[in-house]
């Protein structure tokens, strides 16, 4: 068998390298297929032989606490391909209808482990009738399921999994539904879970699960952050992320977070002084370890404590003076009062999503006063310190702000203010 599939990789690695150029339409939509459904092939193989690996126990033997991390390891591939191979070899085990399916191109690895999840529920929802006509329903389910895997993939498939009875049962189905929502609140918090990658080029990915009442209260809790604020060029994704991080630098500005390790809950930056006053020198580095840039560090002190650290020359520690907050609580409530939220021209950000920044950098001498300062929501506040946006603050006769729009926008470059907040 081994020579085998190794023939035909070889022989599948010589087509890979072949010229497409020359096909015409229609054969090159009927090798895209033919592609397919070898891949497939090849992925009901790598199932079969996980499967078969676990009955030997082998993930364990080799030392591994899972067959995810036994595969992630063997084959030196990510995560989630490895979770889904893993929930491959548990679909195909136990169920050669399945199996054939997959083999015959009628479903891939994913629906199969959609219809494997379905049919291996409802044995419990058909407890109290008889076994022979349980296990008509089971096999009707599966077959019902397979059909429809020719029209719908798995993440809808799934979603008719939930009530399949009510396609092959109807008169079962409300009781049987009832008891599989129960069925599946406990499982999806017992599979909750969120999870931070390591940092690849800048990047942090973040997965996770929720139940479907957690997740509700996230969306509560993003969606009035997420709506596009005035010559917003963010996608829809950029505007959830951003507000999953407001959301969470409004619970550190509370004050109410538990304490970590002795201090409150805060993001701590180590910086050279001669870096966070000019453009030059050594990037930053947070507490977890991790580089941010010059430019980052300088943003984020427009409106944080400062704890000034003398280094002798060896790096030693020689001294440690007392933080600094740079925007005080009496400040800071007049900087409410003032802007109202974020003073950005028309943005509709309340006081409490707004960092006070510093119109004179306070690196550069300027002062931690009311007509040095002004509230920027996290997304301005990033677009006036990056130096190709071009806006320029500045206070007007009045002591209010005036932001004047870089000559792409205004070639005259008049002055803008906030509409939308009321002033007292």
């Amino acid at each position: 068998m081994l020579a085998d599939v190794r023939q035909l990789g070889e022989e599948a690695a010589k087509l890979a390298a072949a010229p497409v150029w020359s096909l015409a339409d229609d054969e090159l939509i009927d090798v895209l297929e033919a592609a397919h459904q070898l891949q497939q092939t090849a992925a009901a193989l790598q199932a079969r032989l996980v499967h078969q690996a676990e009955t030997r126990r082998l993930p364990a033997k080799q030392g591994h606490r899972s067959t995810t991390g036994w595969l992630r390891s063997l084959l030196r591939i990510d995560p989630q391909p490895a979770r889904e191979l893993t929930e491959g070899a548990a679909a195909m085990g136990g169920h050669p209808e399945l199996e054939e399916a997959v083999l015959d191109g009628q479903v891939d690895l994913r629906q199969a482990a959609v219809i494997s999840a379905t049919v291996t529920d409802l044995p419990t929802e058909l407890a109290d009738l008889p076994l022979a006509e349980a296990a008509a329903l089971t096999e009707q389910a599966q077959a019902t399921m397979t059909d429809m895997a020719g029209r719908l993939p798995a993440y809808q498939l799934r979603r008719v999994g939930e009530r399949i009875l009510a396609h092959i049962a109807p008169h079962l189905a409300d009781r049987a539904d009832a008891a599989a929502l129960a069925r599946q609140e406990a499982r999806a918090h017992r599979r909750r879970g969120l999870t931070l990658s390591l940092p690849v080029e800048g990047m942090v990915r973040i997965s996770g699960v929720l139940g479907a009442e957690d997740a509700a209260t996230v969306q509560a809790a993003l969606h009035p952050l997420c709506a596009p604020t005035p010559d917003d060029d963010r996608t829809a994704a950029q505007r959830r992320a951003d507000a999953l991080v407001d959301v969470c630098r409004l619970a550190l500005r509370t004050g109410q977070l538990p304490e970590d390790g002795g201090e409150p809950a805060q993001v701590a930056v180590t910086i050279p002084f001669d870096s966070l006053a000019t453009a030059l020198g050594p990037a930053a580095t947070t507490d977890t370890g991790e580089r941010v840039s010059a430019e980052t560090a300088r943003r984020l002190a427009c409106d944080a404590r400062i704890l000034p650290v003398v280094l002798g020359g060896a790096g030693q520690v020689l001294d440690v003076g007392r933080a600094r907050r740079l925007a005080t609580g009496p400040l800071r409530r007049a900087l409410h009062i003032r802007d109202g939220g974020c003073a950005f021209p028309d943005c509709d950000r309340p006081p409490r999503w707004t960092d006070a920044h510093h119109i004179i950098a306070w690196t550069a001498g300027g002062t931690t006063s009311l007509d040095n300062l002004v509230l920027l929501c996290r997304h301005h506040h990033r677009a006036v310190h990056h130096p190709r946006t071009g806006w320029q603050i500045r206070h007007g006769t009045d002591g209010r702000p005036d932001f004047i729009p870089p000559p792409t926008i205004d070639q005259q470059q008049r002055p803008r203010r906030n509409l939308y907040h009321p002033r007292p």
